[in-house]
Parts: C-alpha cells; sequence; structure tokens
C-alpha cells in the first residue's frame, strides 16, 4: 500500500510522463508533415553540376506543357518577365551520357511521339557540358536512325520541324526532351521570344550589313594584295 502523499506524486509523475510522451508525438508528427510537405512541393531546385545551369524539379507537372505555355504566353504578350534567365528547357527524361545507354533509353522514350501511327517531322539539337567523350555527330546520326525505325514516315527538318529533340549532356548524364514550337519560340530563348518583327528584322538587318561591310573590306584587302603584287612584278 502507497501512503497518500506517495500516491499523489505517483499522479504526478505519470501525468509528466504523458505530457512527455504527448510532446513527442506531436515533435514527430510535426517532423513527417515537414517532411511530407517537402516531397510534394511543386517547384524543387536540384544542383546540376554544371556552371549556369539551373535544375528546377517539378511535381505532378509535365516539364513540355509547362514551359511552352510560359514561352506561348511571352511570345504573346511581348513581355519580359525575366533579367536573368537566358533559356528555359524542359527534360522529360535522363539516362547515362553513353551511346548503348541512350540508345537503348530512347527506344522507349520516342515512342509517345514518333512509333507508328505517330510521326512528325523533327530535328535534333545537341549541346554538351563538362563532357569531351561523346560525338554530337555520332550521338544525332544514331537518334535519328531510331526515330527512323519508329516509323519511316519521320523525316528531318531543319527549317521548321514540329518536334525539336533536345539532347543535353552535363558530365555523364544525358538529358532529354521532345519540344514544339522550338523554331516559334526562338530556341526557347526567353530573352529573344519577347521582341516584335519588326525589332528582328531590324537586328538581322544590322547583322547582314555588318556581313555585307567585313565582304567589302575582305575584298578591298584581296585587291590590294593583287595591285602589290602587279607592281612588284613590274618593278622587276
Amino acid at each position: 500500500k502507497f501512503s497518500d502523499h506517495e500516491e499523489r506524486l505517483s499522479g504526478s509523475d505519470r501525468e509528466e510522463d504523458e505530457d512527455d510522451v504527448e510532446a513527442a508525438l506531436k515533435k514527430e508528427v510535426g517532423q513527417i508533415r515537414a517532411s511530407t510537405e517537402q516531397k510534394l512541393r511543386r517547384f524543387q531546385s536540384v544542383e546540376s553540376g554544371a556552371n549556369n545551369v539551373v535544375f528546377i524539379r517539378t511535381q505532378g507537372i509535365e516539364p513540355e506543357n509547362l514551359v511552352h505555355h510560359i514561352l506561348k504566353d511571352m511570345h504573346t504578350t511581348k513581355k519580359k518577365k525575366t533579367r536573368v534567365i537566358l533559356r528555359m528547357l524542359p527534360i522529360s527524361g535522363t539516362c547515362k551520357a553513353f551511346m548503348e545507354d541512350m540508345k537503348k533509353y530512347t527506344e522507349t522514350f520516342f515512342e509517345p511521339w514518333f512509333k507508328a501511327p505517330n510521326k512528325g517531322t523533327f530535328q535534333i539539337v545537341y549541346k554538351a557540358r563538362n563532357n569531351s567523350h561523346m560525338s554530337r555527330e555520332e550521338v544525332i546520326k544514331e537518334l535519328a536512325g531510331i526515330v527512323g525505325s519508329l516509323n519511316p514516315e519521320n523525316k528531318v527538318d531543319l527549317n521548321n520541324p514540329q518536334y525539336t529533340i533536345v539532347v543535353e549532356i552535363i558530365k555523364t548524364v544525358c538529358c532529354l526532351s521532345v519540344v514544339r514550337d522550338y523554331v516559334l519560340f526562338r530556341k526557347y530563348n526567353l530573352q529573344k521570344v519577347v521582341k516584335s518583327s519588326k525589332e528582328d528584322a531590324q537586328q538581322n538587318a544590322a547583322s547582314l550589313t555588318e556581313e555585307q561591310n567585313s565582304e567589302v573590306v575582305k575584298t578591298e584587302t584581296e585587291e590590294e594584295k593583287k595591285s602589290s603584287k602587279e607592281v612588284k612584278e613590274e618593278n622587276k
């Protein structure tokens, strides 16, 4: 038997233990919720492994549709909404940056766009960062062959293709996507897509004039060399 005093102490201890358990449970539940919320965040920054390249992981959002929507809005409104981002490219699939791995992966990856009865015109754009063992020509040739094997009616179009296959190599990782309106949206360049047709025409005219001036200088230089040679021969 316990005395009244001992029973009171025992009851107090039990209450403190219950409080401690309740606090521990609340803490654990809070940690689980925080972890779950972090996992379910719609956008997460991921280290890319390359300078000036930022990866944003999406949750429950198709990256192709999201980026296309952003570029379409900027192309329509001509409103510049970023100062520091140059290009925005969706990445739908990744694999090891070795030819055999890429061939095996893309045989399945390309099916939604290019496997019969689906078909379309396409081009392949390639860029490598911090990687020197891959050959641009070999990658384009092999991937184009895979697209052709999925449906012989798939044709290459370098001017205005329906689909552009984007291949981005970063170290030992190959990032892949198939995008629409690549030419219309100026290669998915956020700085250029907001420019008007008039601005583009002026810029192109300026570039053309610069090239023509360069050709004139080059021609004059060649003429000078020819005249100098003729004078030298006359002196002889």
